[in-house]
């Protein structure tokens, strides 16, 4: 072998341990989301968590193998994709929801799994010492269940005489939902709001809640919905501003998409988060080592077309603290 080969091998290893351990074989990571193809803002995603990979020097299919899989919210089909993806041995997992991330749970305990974007993992019983996991799981999540008491407040503020609300979810993707329930009950009285939850399993589901709320002049707080919404969100939002339904959402993409108002920590940089992780875990370093994290910065947007065709009039102090959308 020529000296400069030989040096270039050096170098490879040193900057990659996992292909020092094995040089005959290219590290990989899979990836089960809890989305289905097609769905825009989950492959936005999916795209930052490679992007976040290539920038820590892994790029897929030249010194690692990527494989993604979009089995969506259905519980059964997680399962499925969940055991064909262990089977197939990667290096690390990454989860993107409550659901996918029980499904590789039980379908390894020895292979490192990444989760992202969760909601409460302790409250849901996947983690139970922040600091220091003591399974094969650690991550970074977006909420706790308090949250859903901001977001009625945030939704009362915008709609002063409102009297009611409900939290829109989806039990099968979203089995965190009933946290979030009891959450927002503990700020009835303190909100002058009497909240229900409305769980809805397919679009006529949800066209049902919305009509509801619109006979009643309700509004609506669109949970954290675990790959259900997705599909489901351009129906949503056209039913919702037809009817004159105002709706916060957890995620920022639905108010970039016409939906009236969002508040939440940044979705698409906890993926590269994740990528930050999934690369210390190739680099060698053992799950135990990273402490399970949550997002500190939250942000509030505001879709000004969708207030004005609402007939809404948003208050200063939203203005002020909110990002516009035009």
């Amino acid at each position: 072998m020529r000296r400069r080969e030989f040096m270039s091998l050096l170098g490879a290893a040193a900057a990659f341990p996992g292909l020092a351990r094995a040089q005959e074989r290219m590290p990989s990571v899979g990836v089960l989301t809890g989305n289905v193809v097609g769905d825009p803002g989950a492959q936005m995603r999916v795209d930052a968590f490679q992007q976040g990979l290539a920038d820590r020097g892994w790029i897929a299919n030249q010194n690692y193998r990527l494989e993604v899989r979009w089995p969506g919210p259905n519980p059964a089909r997680q399962r499925s994709e969940a055991l064909e993806l262990v089977a197939a041995g990667p290096d690390v997992l990454l989860s993107t929801s409550t659901g996918t991330t029980r499904a590789l749970r039980d379908a390894t305990h020895r292979i490192p799994i990444v989760f992202v974007g969760l909601s409460d993992p302790v409250g849901t019983g996947l983690v139970t010492n922040l600091a220091r996991p003591t399974g094969n799981l650690t991550g970074f999540s977006l909420y706790e269940h308090s949250m859903s008491g901001k977001w009625l407040s945030l939704l009362k503020d915008m709609v002063p005489g409102m009297s009611h609300a409900a939290l829109l979810f989806n039990p099968e993707s979203s089995p965190y939902a009933p946290y979030y329930l009891q959450a927002a009950h503990q700020m009835e009285n303190r909100l002058g709001l009497k909240v229900a939850g409305a769980a809805v399993r397919s679009g006529p589901d949800i066209a049902g809640v919305i009509e509801t709320a619109a006979r009643t002049g309700g509004g609506l707080v669109v949970l954290p919905d675990g790959g259900f919404f997705g599909p489901q969100s351009a129906m949503t939002i056209a039913l919702l501003t037809q009817h004159r339904v105002p709706a916060i959402f957890a995620v920022r993409f639905y108010a970039l998409n016409g939906g009236l108002m969002s508040y939440g920590a940044d979705l698409t940089q906890q993926f590269r988060d994740g990528a930050g992780y999934v690369d210390r875990v190739l680099r060698g370093s053992e799950i135990r080592t990273l402490p399970v994290q949550f997002a500190t910065r939250f942000e509030l947007a505001i879709n000004m077309k969708a207030a004005n065709a609402l007939g809404l009039a948003v208050p200063n102090r939203l203005l002020m603290e909110a990002e516009l959308i035009e």
